[in-house]
């Protein structure tokens, strides 16, 4: 079983940044693609950003140019810097290991 455990979601202001974390317990991190999903109320699912294992990165339309994904192999842990928050990014965002292990979520908040 691989666990993943998101961090580093919270509230803020609209224009703000925040940086969400992905630690996972094995070294899927190298072996897999990793990706970020959000899903707001009421709404599907949507991928935000996804990084092979290769290094090879992928942004949904709506946030390229201002989220970053990144990983960290040494430390199994996957990032996502993200920038110039809208309130319409108002989610729970899921870390995913090759579209096998899901984390819990974290809830990140934007305010008007």
């Amino acid at each position: 079983q691989v666990q993943l455990v998101e961090s580093g979601g919270g509230l803020v202001q609209a224009g703000g940044s925040l940086r969400l974390s992905c630690a996972a317990s094995s070294n899927t991190v190298r072996i897999n693609a990793m990706g970020w999903y959000r899903q707001a109320p009421g709404k599907q699912r949507e991928l935000v950003a996804a990084i092979s294992s290769g290094g090879s990165t992928n942004y949904a339309d709506t946030v390229k140019g201002r989220f970053t994904i990144s990983r960290d192999n040494a430390k199994n842990t996957v990032y996502l810097q993200m920038n110039s928050l809208k309130p319409k990014e108002k989610a729970v965002y899921y870390c995913a290991s090759g579209l096998t292990y899901w984390g819990q979520g974290a809830q990140v908040s934007v305010s008007s």
